[in-house]
């Protein structure tokens, strides 16, 4: 299953991100906690320009925590704060806004040492489609800000979104790069929802999203559908025969069986799952 996806407007919204880079202080990074490696767009570091970068794993009420922590200690590592969060709550808000002040703490005691107070950090952010962008910066600022939808493509415009007196930021669509050279981070980012379904045979996607989940969370997939242990190749039919998914004839519904487990699993729904580790 190779999967590519690279509309048009992309490349111009690389184009732009170039120009506001110039304009902030620090980048915050959005990854998918259950996918942190695949989500994680390769260009970003050069389109960065050297500026301080917070790396933040969202999603993560959807990824299992050890993998989690793992995660986080791999990019610790490399040199970057890194914070879980989930962006539709506010617990873990006020750690990003504070790593940030904590990256800027030299640059703003400078300032003020010159007089210069009130200094307004400003702040991209930056990651690839549906990974939660909007969602995360409306809820810094308390407001629909920001365009959000459960869909890649929906951000558009260049969005300055105030928080506080003394922080910034500005929203940017997601941009994927032009070539997804390994077909395993293509089916993963297809599967948490990054890649437009449209463009997908949701079938095969499914069957192989039933094959990683069998291999990151053993037994998952029986628990949540109530099903035997099986080849991967008929777990569609089987949980469709397990929720009574059927056409005419009673044959076995299989897309409405790859629509259901996708869908789950995007949603949370069949348990914490995380597709891959460092």
């Amino acid at each position: 299953m190779n999967i590519q996806w690279y509309p048009g407007h992309m490349t111009k919204t690389k184009r732009q991100i170039m120009r506001d880079i110039a304009l902030v202080d620090v980048v915050l990074e959005l990854l998918d906690a259950r996918v942190p490696g695949s989500s994680r767009n390769p260009d970003i570091s050069e389109l960065s320009g050297g500026k301080k970068r917070i790396i933040i794993l969202n999603k993560a009420d959807l990824a299992d925590e050890g993998a989690t922590a793992r995660w986080t200690r791999f990019y610790e590592n490399m040199g970057f704060p890194v914070i879980a969060a989930n962006s539709a709550s506010s617990a873990s808000k006020g750690r990003a806004l504070d790593a940030a002040a904590e990256l800027m703490r030299g640059k703003i005691e400078k300032n003020r040492a010159r007089g210069r107070l009130g200094y307004t950090t400003r702040a991209i952010v930056l990651g690839i489609p549906n990974v939660g962008k909007s969602t995360l910066i409306n809820h810094y600022a308390k407001r629909s800000a920001a365009a959000a939808a459960d869909r890649p493509g929906v951000t558009r415009g260049k969005q300055w979104i105030k928080v506080n007196e003394g922080f910034e930021l500005l929203d940017t669509p997601g941009i994927l790069w032009p070539k997804l050279d390994d077909p395993e981070c293509g089916v993963k980012l297809a599967a948490t929802g990054a890649i437009k379904d449209n463009i997908l045979d949701m079938t095969e996607l499914a069957t192989r999203l039933a094959a990683m989940l069998r291999e990151a969370a053993p037994g998952l997939l029986e628990k949540r559908y109530k099903i035997t242990p099986g080849d991967n190749e008929d777990v569609l039919a089987r949980i469709g025969e397990a929720r009574g998914f059927k056409l005419k004839g009673g044959v076995i519904d299989i897309e409405r069986a790859a629509a259901t487990l996708i869908d789950e699993y995007r949603g949370g729904v069949i348990g914490r799952a995380t597709l891959e580790l460092p």
